[in-house]
């Protein structure tokens, strides 16, 4: 498995491309401002073909060159149906204050435009991504999930399965999204975490969409958005006096 990202743009969005080995289709997750010419170099450097712009959430700092980068290669932008008004009205994700930094460009869908769905994979570029809506950031926030084979540290050592999640502004190391941006929501974006995230292999990889990786058992020790947080199921209530997230839009 190829995964490669970037942070770009003004916001530091990182951008992943993945893909099943260099050489094969790719999909672009999050191509936010400015993000376009290393998309490019990427996909020259491992001979990739794009198939697909996956986006995570329609705030602007991960939407930014999607159509542009949709229309270069002819290809579709994923999101799921909550988000995609912001396509062509970023001001729709991020209000007023923060809208006088677009100015006057104009923002359009890409010509093919699909929407994600709560618990239906898609299958891209030979890879299987899992869905799951984890609203709170906005109300069209995903994390796409995908398994990949880690080798033993010798040949003879069995290789593992780890899962990985591309968790948008949904979860980041040390932190969580803000919710004081239209749609966002800080109680239904716990209940997020603790249902979608939390039940995952404490291994899981979280690649978010700000700053370093980092894992769920991580982010269960030392996060301190999640202090006290479970996963459904358990008799621990949800507190509701945390601090709240400030990372990225």
């Amino acid at each position: 498995m190829l995964i490669t990202g970037f942070p770009a743009g003004m916001f530091q969005t990182n951008c992943y491309v993945v893909a099943a080995e260099p050489g094969s289709d790719a999909v672009i997750i999050d191509p936010g401002q400015d993000a376009a010419p290393r998309v490019r170099e990427l996909l020259t450097e491992n001979d990739l073909t794009p198939v697909a712009v996956l986006l995570t959430h329609g705030h602007l700092d991960h939407t930014w060159n999607a159509t542009q980068l949709c229309d270069e290669y002819s290809i579709p932008a994923y999101i799921h149906a909550a988000d995609r008004p912001m396509l062509t009205d970023p001001g729709l994700g991020i209000g007023r204050a923060l809208g006088a930094m677009i100015g006057d460009e104009k923002f359009r869908e890409p010509e093919k435009v699909i929407e994600f769905s709560d618990g239906e994979p898609v299958e891209l570029a030979g890879i299987h991504f899992s869905v799951d809506l984890a609203p709170g950031h906005t109300q069209g926030s995903v994390l796409l999930g995908i398994e990949v084979t880690v080798p033993g540290e010798s040949p003879s050592d069995t290789p593992t399965r780890v899962q990985v999640r591309f968790a948008g502004d949904v979860l980041f190391a040390g932190s969580i999204g803000r919710t004081d941006l239209p749609g966002g929501s800080h109680q239904q974006l716990l209940d997020s975490i603790a249902a979608k995230l939390l039940p995952l292999p404490d291994d899981t990889l979280v690649l978010p969409g700000h700053g370093p990786q980092t894992t769920i058992a991580q982010e269960r020790a030392t996060n301190p958005f999640l202090a006290g947080l479970r996963a459904p199921g358990t008799d621990t209530t949800i507190a509701t006096d945390r601090p709240k997230g400030r990372h990225g839009l």
